[in-house]
């Protein structure tokens, strides 16, 4: 059986309490490997490794940490189809996606933070001053120190390497607690980050869960000088609060429960291709994915109309079969929460379109974490399934009139990250995407990225933005030098 160990100060090491925990495959609920959960006195030492790791990272150049870290992106593609195997085994997703999307992206993570952190400009003044000499105001940016990651379970290396990299790259030391559900590539990174000459202690992996555990450890830890997270917002909030006495850094990308917005005169062939992406992608387990699908009314029956024959078609199965388009869940738990939800769905009397249940799968795979593409129409914002997010491969869909009715209903929520439009009136886009509550509008588009741009949500849906500048804005201090001439 694999062993896992935690990572700490450039080596594999053991959990002082001495105590393992099982890497489940959701395929087939079999034990992929255990891992090593590391107690309080494991994370004290990766935050002692990373202060001092640190202080060696820092005085480097950027043209020193960005050639370093060009070398750890050659290793993730060096090693590529190792990562990726690792990543279809933990999350049981489909080989094609995260062939196209987690383990590339993971790399060009390192590439862009590595090449942006010594291009972007500060801010310089020249003031004027009683004498009449006057002097001169620049800024200069300084690493926060150690940052605390706390990385998600659906997209690993994605979004975990979206932290670490421009945390690295501005010269701060890292202590990453993925979750427990999705181990593997976290750990197996620390070989690259050895391998491509990235100091002892700069990168450090902590295994274990939430409160009582490696999660609830590092965010107390006072060597902590920020945290950075993913995941739920009901989390979000109890790491707040643990950062609140020590008045530490945040950055939170949180839950979502994110419109759709169909117009009658969108491109039917990009809307049903988009949506279908948007909502069943990853099995639907994915923080931008769509929930909710608004469709004006002249178009309403045809829509999901089509949109039934699109899930309907969606083959189910393990990661390395050919032509599957969606595997499992992350987990049994996960599971019965989202068939939970399907039944709250039935009892509050939403029209199943299709789905709504378990999908027949064939020998040993009737223990995998299997939930069906569903669909429901007949439903408002009285329902469970239109206010809470699910995090499965669903959404409600309602007919709306008016471009005002539908503004109101896409912000009537909670959160406030994500929202797709789907119209070839250029007014009407731009018109209606400057209303919508939320982060991020994509226009006849879903999940288009450019790494240089904000990411992230408001209300409910998180704290913060990350990508391009500014992602360096919370990585680092900015700090004013004011000169007298």
């Amino acid at each position: 059986m694999r062993k896992l160990l935690n990572f700490i100060n450039g080596r594999s090491v053991e959990g002082r309490k001495n105590h393992f925990f099982n890497n489940l495959n959701p395929v087939d609920g079999s034990v992929l490997s255990v891992v090593s959960e590391a107690a309080v006195e494991d994370v004290d030492a990766a935050v002692k490794a990373a202060r001092e790791g640190q202080k060696l990272w820092a005085k480097m150049s950027n043209a020193e940490r960005s050639a370093i870290l060009h070398k750890v992106a050659d290793g993730i593609d060096a090693r590529f189809d190792e990562f990726l195997e690792a990543e279809c085994l933990d999350t049981g997703k489909p080989r094609s996606l995260a062939a196209h999307i987690d383990i590339p992206r993971g790399a060009a993570n390192f590439r862009i933070f590595a090449d942006l952190v010594g291009n972007v400009a500060t801010e310089a003044f020249q003031s004027p001053t009683p004498d009449g000499l006057g002097a001169i105001n620049y800024a200069i940016r300084a690493p926060k120190g150690v940052i605390g990651v706390i990385s998600p379970w659906n997209l690993p290396l994605l979004l975990m390497t979206w932290k670490v990299a421009p945390a690295l790259a501005c010269g701060n030391a890292v202590v990453v607690k993925p979750s427990e559900e999705t181990p593997t590539t976290t750990t197996l990174l620390g070989e690259v980050m050895n391998a491509a000459g990235v100091p002892h202690g700069v990168y450090n992996v902590i295994h274990g869960f939430g409160p009582g555990s490696a999660g609830e450890f590092l965010t107390l830890h006072p060597g902590v000088d920020a945290i950075t997270f993913t995941g739920e917002t009901r989390t979000g909030a109890a790491i707040m609060k643990a950062c609140a006495d020590d008045i530490r850094d945040i950055s939170f990308e949180l839950g979502g429960k994110n419109p759709a917005v169909v117009f009658a005169d969108c491109d039917m062939d990009k809307a049903i291709e988009g949506t279908v992406r948007s909502v069943f992608a990853n099995c639907g387990q994915v923080c931008l994915a769509t929930e909710r699908v608004y469709v004006e009314r002249p178009i309403f029956d045809t829509f999901v109309a089509r949109l039934k024959a699109e899930a309907e078609a969606i083959r189910i199965g393990s990661s390395f079969e050919p032509g599957i388009a969606m595997g499992p869940l992350i987990s049994k738990e996960h599971q019965q929460k989202v068939l939970g939800y399907y039944r709250r769905a039935a009892e509050d009397g939403a029209v199943v379109v299709t789905g709504g249940g378990v999908p027949e799968v064939a020998g040993d795979r009737t223990d995998g974490a299997w939930v069906q593409p569903t669909i429901w129409t007949g439903v408002d914002h009285s329902h469970t399934i239109m206010r809470e997010e699910v995090f499965g491969p669903c959404c409600g869909i309602m007919p709306f009139d008016s471009e005002d009715e539908v503004v109101a209903l896409a912000n009537d929520t909670e959160y406030g990250l994500a929202c797709s439009i789907w119209t070839e009136n250029l007014s009407r886009a731009h018109r209606v995407a400057a209303q919508i509550d939320c982060g991020l509008t994509w226009v006849n588009s879903w999940f288009l990225r450019d790494l240089r741009t904000p990411f992230g949500g408001s209300k409910k849906s998180g704290i913060g933005r990350e990508g391009g500048v500014h992602s360096l804005e919370f990585y680092t201090e900015l700090r004013n030098i004011c000169i007298k001439l």
